[in-house]
C-alpha cells in the first residue's frame, strides 16, 4: 500500500470510470495500489452524490463573528482600549458593501 495522501481528481475519476466499466473494486483498488476501503468510500460517495470531487471549505472555524469583527472596528476608530489595527486590517473586516466606518456609526 503506497502512503497517505489525498487522491486527484483525475484519478478518482479514473478510478470511478474503471468501476462504472463493470470492473470489481478490489481489482481497481490493486491496479491503482490504494487501500480497498479508499476505493469502496469513493465508489460509495459518487453514488449518493454524482460527484467524484473532494468538498473544499473545510478548515479551521472563524474566530471571531462578522459582528464582533465591525465591533472592534468601531473601537478601534473611537480610541479606545481595543487592540491597535492596521488601515488594511479595518478595510478588511468592514463589510464589502459597507467601507465607510461612517456607515457604521450610529445616529446619535
Amino acid at each position: 500500500m503506497s502512503s497517505r495522501h489525498h487522491i486527484d481528481d483525475f484519478m478518482r475519476g479514473r478510478i470511478i470510470g474503471k468501476i462504472e466499466e463493470g470492473r470489481k473494486i478490489t481489482d481497481v483498488a490493486r491496479e491503482f495500489d490504494i487501500a480497498h476501503s479508499v476505493v469502496s468510500r469513493l465508489w460509495k460517495s459518487f453514488k449518493i452524490t454524482g460527484m467524484y470531487s473532494r468538498r473544499h471549505g473545510g478548515g479551521r472555524v472563524r474566530s471571531t463573528t462578522p459582528a464582533e469583527d465591525r465591533y472592534i472596528v468601531l473601537y478601534q476608530q473611537k480610541g479606545t482600549g481595543a487592540p491597535q489595527l492596521s488601515r488594511w486590517q479595518i478595510s478588511f473586516l468592514l463589510s464589502q458593501e459597507s467601507r465607510s466606518p461612517e456607515k457604521l456609526l450610529p445616529d446619535v
